[in-house]
């Protein structure tokens, strides 16, 4: 929390437009009669205001509208969008106490940075972020205080008691519109409240223009493109003044802070449309009552309502405001005859008994299902994205447009789809398959030359192609998926058959023989199992993770290739996963190690990759994320344990056991060091883990500063532990206690009170589950981490989350739901 910033004088400061321009305009200063027309006009100075950034990244919430798909055959795979049941495109976020990145149309279509509350009283100017303490819970819970959906009440407490801000979130499922129920509480006089906003229409916070009703009682956002979409900001209650400008320069912010009041009113930040920047919005409301938390001295409604036009904006707030509070909150929890959250809930035919399963009595795991299921398109169904965020956004320009996490990775979507089957959705997972034909490199791919079959990087929900590096893992996984489908009876013979002739044979075929590769930058040619990107998407060479997943999937492949009567192949993949599984140890293990174990004993043990596939040679890893490439045989990383995972290895192999020990020795340095412990907060202690030692994706040690905070890498970024890492392990040791018969009850309770109860440990205050959480190791930040909290790198991660549901799912059925016992029966029966 920072301290409070200085009590201003109270003397007027009267700043002309002039006095203004000329403080910002430089070289483009106005002529003195353009500075008459724009004053004539009440035309904001400043432009283009300071440079935009997005927000904080480590969500306490985030949100949106449950849209059922359609149920009949003919239109399988889409939502219900229809006149009594309109599909509301709209998402959002929280952090640090106020609404953060807010999302209309496409899921990482940003239109909103931030909006939170600047109070002004007797000598003061305060900012909810800086001058509160927050806290936060969910609207609509059942008796056990499980979350039943993503409706969210904030309370905000001024540090020094003058007032307090309880503020309520959700979206209108009808329309696109975003609601937040205020209620200011003043505990002294002379105290008035500012909604402040910094839009970022269409994913880009430096080409916005900014403008006032004709009333006053309206804000509006767009940009200078024709096809803009349109914010717009009302209330259920008359503005007292409002104001438009540039950040830094003419905005509400930067007037209240000269001297407390609102002086300088602008009504538009562009004449002409073509003058752009970065702007902020800024409405006062009546100066507060003084009155008590039971009774507080002003309520209001804020809708923010979004639109391809200002009329269709402004009509859809409107009609949100029009349809009341409790009728939009009761239809987004899915109260009464309305589709919503709790009715999601209900379809879970899991959830009761892996509740019993957790420690925290199902919060978690409520609160899982809900964010799992928030992430995903709404106009492209079963589009899964991996967070709702942009990693260390408040230091990430938002000049032009970026996706962040807000995109599709095969493989964190693999993780999400098989939670979802976990929980007993078989609708999403199976939308969600059919949707990764949409991402698969083909002929129809635009601009690529080459061998199809494998899955891109990343991509848009629509399919836009961001990045192109070939990842093996993400090309097995869909396979895997797939067969886990069918398996469950999600996919019926004929599907699976079908799906196996258009999309599932040309991976695997892949997969067996690679080939040349030419898309965008990447010229290269795939010859497996050497990925050319391994799961951290870094570094190419043999991975033990990425040859995991390879495996599987080819006998996966080879599983299905018999349903589907292509005999041929059904034996080729056979034969290609044996002769790998066979070299495994001959790729990845080194005889000649420079680690050992905390008993000072050394054993052969799997690298993190080798990058040429000679393990016991002094062959270095890449440069990557400001970290100098070391020794191959210096790096561990826990990527050997989705072996015995998938089946490839048993829990019980004496390499995957010696490999362990490593990573479980604390004793290593900081830079090499990859299990730390924590303290959950009834004492349990319990381990997470680093991806890798040597990982620079972090924060930097000596100067705290964010990941490439400065748009450069720096020496002394750290990559933290990684919470889903706690469930990888959690994994593993079940399956060595089914594989020594040592799973009884006790073994059972030790490991949710272990494992379960330590990934609740690092959720938020808001159940969201972090990339990363603070390990304690160098500066802590200017945002003073306490150990195991999230950092600002991205929260929630959607693979976190997944990786909860599926550890849960796992105890409950007392063995590993990501096994597949035809990986281990073929490489047992056949070795």
């Amino acid at each position: 929390m920072t301290s409070k910033p200085a009590r201003f004088t109270r003397t007027l400061i009267a700043l002309s437009l002039g006095t203004l321009l000329s403080a910002c305009g430089g070289a483009d200063q106005p002529a003195p009669k353009q500075v008459a027309a724009a004053a004539s006009l009440n035309i904001a100075p400043g432009a283009p205001g300071a440079e935009p950034t997005w927000a904080f990244s480590g969500k306490t919430g985030i949100g949106t509208s449950y849209e059922p798909y359609v149920t009949t055959e003919q239109s399988a795979g889409r939502y219900l969008d229809t006149q009594a049941n309109p599909v509301s495109r709209v998402w959002f976020s929280l952090a640090q106490g106020v609404l953060t990145e807010t999302m209309y149309g496409l899921i990482h279509n940003a239109q909103l940075k931030e909006a939170q509350f600047i109070i002004a009283g007797n000598g003061f100017v305060d900012t909810e972020k800086e001058n509160t303490i927050t806290s936060i819970d969910y609207l609509h819970k059942d008796d056990a205080g499980r979350p039943l959906s993503l409706a969210y009440k904030v309370v905000n407490k001024d540090i020094e008691g003058k007032y307090q801000i309880e503020k309520h979130f959700f979206t209108d499922p009808d329309r696109d519109s975003l609601v937040m129920k205020v209620f200011f509480t003043a505990f002294e006089p002379g105290i008035t409240p500012y909604l402040y906003v910094n839009p970022h229409i269409d994913n880009s916070g430096a080409n916005d223009i900014a403008s006032v009703s004709a009333d006053g009682n309206s804000l509006y956002a767009y940009t200078g493109n024709q096809n803009s979409s349109v914010l717009t900001v009302r209330a259920d209650l008359p503005f007292s003044q409002t104001s438009v400008g540039f950040v830094g320069v003419s905005d509400g912010l930067s007037d209240l802070k000269a001297n407390g009041e609102l002086n300088n009113l602008y009504s538009h930040t562009s004449a002409d449309k073509q003058t752009l920047g970065n702007v902020a919005m800024t409405a006062a409301l009546p100066t507060l009552k003084v009155g008590d938390a039971e009774n507080p001295s002003l309520s209001t409604t804020f809708v923010f309502g979004f639109g391809q036009d200002q009329a269709s904006s402004e009509q859809t707030a409107q009609k949100t405001l029009d349809a009341g509070y409790d009728a939009v909150l009761a239809a987004y929890n899915g109260e009464g005859d309305t589709i919503g959250w709790q009715d999601y809930l209900q379809q879970l035919s899991g959830l009761k008994a892996m509740t019993a399963n957790t420690a925290d009595a199902g919060k978690l795991l409520y609160a899982s299902a809900l964010v799992l299921k928030a992430q995903e398109d709404k106009t492209h169904a079963g589009a899964l994205i991996a967070s709702l965020s942009n990693p260390w956004g408040d230091t990430v320009s938002a000049v032009k447009g970026s996706t962040g996490y807000k995109a599709v990775w095969p493989r964190d979507f693999y993780q999400c789809a098989m939670a979802f089957l976990a929980m007993g959705d078989t609708q999403t997972p199976k939308v969600a398959f059919e949707y990764l034909k949409k991402v698969q490199v083909s002929e129809a791919t635009p601009g690529y030359e080459g061998v199809p079959g494998w899955f891109l990087q990343k991509t848009h929900v629509d399919g836009q192609i961001e990045w192109v590096g070939v990842q093996l893992d993400q090309t097995a996984m869909p396979i895997m998926l797939g067969w886990k489908l069918w398996h469950a009876g999600v996919l019926s013979d004929q599907e699976i058959s079908q799906w196996y002739q258009t999309m599932l044979k040309p991976a695997a075929d892949f997969l067996v023989t690679g080939g040349e590769v030419n898309l965008d930058w990447n010229h290269t040619q795939i010859v497996p199992l050497k990925t050319q990107q391994e799961r951290w998407e870094e570094q190419q060479g043999y991975s033990p993770s990425t040859a995991a997943a390879v495996i599987a999937g080819l006998i996966s492949a080879s599983d299905i290739a018999k349903q589907a009567q292509d005999l041929a192949a059904a034996e080729r993949y056979l034969a290609t996963a044996k002769e790998m599984a066979a070299k495994l140890d001959t790729l990845m293990v080194t005889q000649s190690p420079m680690l050992s174990a905390s008993d000072g004993t050394q054993a052969p043990y799997y690298l993190r990759l080798a990058p040429n596939g000679t393990p016991d040679k002094a062959d270095k890893l890449a440069d990557n994320n400001g970290r100098a490439g070391l020794d191959q045989r210096l790096i561990l990383d826990g990527g050997f344990l989705e072996m015995v995972r998938y089946g490839v290895k048993p829990a019980t192999d004496a390499r995957i056991n010696a490999t362990l020990k490593l990573i479980d020795n604390t004793k290593l340095e900081d830079n090499l060091r990859v299990r730390y412990e924590f303290t959950a907060k009834d004492g349990t202690r319990f381990p997470g883990f680093r991806r890798y030692g040597n990982d620079g994706y972090g924060e930097d040690t000596q100067t705290g500063g964010n990941y490439a905070e400065n748009g450069s890498n720096t020496p002394g970024q750290r990559g933290r532990v990684w919470p889903f890492f706690t469930g990888e392990r959690a994994h593993f040791e079940l399956a060595k206690a089914i594989a020594t018969d040592s799973l009884d009850a006790a073994k059972k309770q030790q490991l949710i009170d272990t494992y379960v109860k330590g990934m609740e440990a690092f959720a938020n205050n808001g159940l969201m589950l972090p990339e990363q959480v603070w390990d304690g190791v160098g500066d802590s930040t200017r945002f003073n981490y306490q150990l195991g909290q999230g950092t600002n790198s991205a929260t929630p991660l959607a693979w976190t989350h997944a990786e909860y549901v599926k550890m849960v799912r796992s105890l409950t059925d007392a063995k590993v739901w990501d096994h597949y016992p035809s990986v281990t029966d073929t490489l047992t029966s056949h070795p």
